[in-house]
């Protein structure tokens, strides 16, 4: 067999569908977030960005960055091997101790990414309670369904957001079998807010666990940044709250609460965690400022859902259609993979502007999309002269405007 020929085919063939994706060369500024360097061909340029997940702007954050510098002049780059083998940094004891108080947890346990957390938590859950069902959010993330699938459980998906689906489903089954429900907070694609008292509801009927995944959610909602969970009052009612550093928080890694029990079973029995390279102590430095600063400050917050308020009332005012919801996530709905790119494209080569477009796998054929996030840290002008881009592309390409 040709195998590079095979590669080069596959590849072609997503270009042929509009959806090859180019990463594009950045270079963030310190101190001037969203502004940011791209590197092209035909020089360097000065950029806007649109479509960050450091929603905060945390990633910049003076305390945030003091803590890492510190922790690096204090204990070197790496984390020197596993926890298991090289042992635990400080950094990474009070870091999980601080996500124990942030959701009202008794433990917390850290790991290199919310993806192997997500992967790494539900696997070991899954796999080693005997005979387990699991019931999975039909929109829930490919981390959750990897890590799922690599449980080997039964898995039954439920109707998006839908505690009656659930319920019915979880009705149909023996109710002596362990039983876990997987779902999230925020779906980062469309912005919705799952009804986590609803669903712990049903959990509570029928004996089951509950496996919430807060990463799009934490930092952002609740009194602390604990989440949706937090901000609705339910934190208490799960079983296990996932969440991420690196988005809201700014830096890197994921973590899950729970018991002290449930932790300890994950740290003691979950393979991806257990060969794994722990964080390095400037990265759970960086991350432990973070999460004690904005346990204690609501300005980002607040700042953040007033750009957001405006970015909604701009683009409605020139008709660009985005799709509402009740979250900080702006999707603006194209529904065309080859005009997706074509608008993101232009955005950046003329308008020095950048959006990555969302297309399948992501999201569904026919529902491709801009993914906006605007952050705190994002002007009044800047918000008016995206909107002004955006209306201008439109016209030029002949989309379709909203009512």
């Amino acid at each position: 067999m040709d195998y590079q020929a095979f590669f080069e085919r596959e590849i072609e063939a997503l270009r042929g569908e509009g959806r090859y994706r180019v990463f594009a060369d950045l270079a963030r500024h310190a101190g001037s977030f969203p502004r940011a360097r791209h590197y092209r061909e035909k020089g360097e340029a000065e950029i806007t960005v649109w479509c960050s997940n450091d929603y905060l702007g945390m990633g910049q954050h003076p305390d945030v960055i003091a803590a890492m510098q510190s922790a690096l002049e204090t204990c070197g780059a790496g984390a020197g091997g596993t926890r298991n083998i090289s042992g635990t940094n400080h950094n990474i004891v009070l870091l999980e101790q601080e996500l124990a108080d942030l959701h009202g947890t008794e433990a917390a346990l850290v790991f290199t990414s919310g993806y192997v957390s997500n992967l790494a938590s539900l696997a070991t859950i899954a796999a080693r309670l005997p005979d387990c069902v699991v019931f999975s959010d039909e929109l829930n993330h490919a981390s959750m369904i990897e890590g799922i699938r690599h449980s080997r459980a039964e898995k039954k998906i439920f109707k998006h957001n839908d505690p009656e689906d659930l319920d019915r489903k979880l009705s149909a089954l023996d109710p002596n079998r362990p039983k876990l429900i997987a779902f999230e907070s925020v779906y980062s694609m469309d912005g919705h807010i799952s009804p986590i008292a609803e669903i712990c509801d049903v959990a509570d009927k029928h004996g089951a666990m509950t496996y919430l995944d807060e990463v799009h959610a934490v930092g952002l909602y609740g009194p602390r940044g604990g989440g949706v969970s937090e901000r609705d009052g339910v934190a208490h009612r799960l079983t296990v709250i996932e969440g991420t550093l690196a988005k809201a928080f700014g830096v890197l890694g994921g973590y899950i609460a729970g018991t002290a029990a449930l932790c300890d079973f994950v740290r003691s029995y979950a393979s991806a965690f257990i060969f794994t390279t722990a964080l390095p102590p400037a990265v759970a430095a960086g991350a432990l400022a973070s999460i004690r600063h904005l346990k204690a400050s609501q300005a980002e917050r607040d700042r953040h859902r007033d750009r957001v308020g405006m970015l909604r009332s701009r683009l409605d005012a020139v008709g660009v259609p985005h799709y509402d919801n009740p979250s900080h996530i702006v999707p603006v709905m194209v529904g065309d993979p080859v005009r997706c790119k074509q608008i993101t494209d232009r955005l950046l080569d003329e308008f020095n502007m950048y959006v990555q477009p969302i297309n399948y796998p992501t999201v569904p054929r026919g529902t491709e999309r801009l993914r906006i996030t605007p952050s705190p840290l994002h002007s009044d002008d800047d918000i008016d002269r995206f909107v002004q881009a955006l209306s201008t592309i439109w016209t030029d390409l002949s989309l379709k405007r909203a009512a």
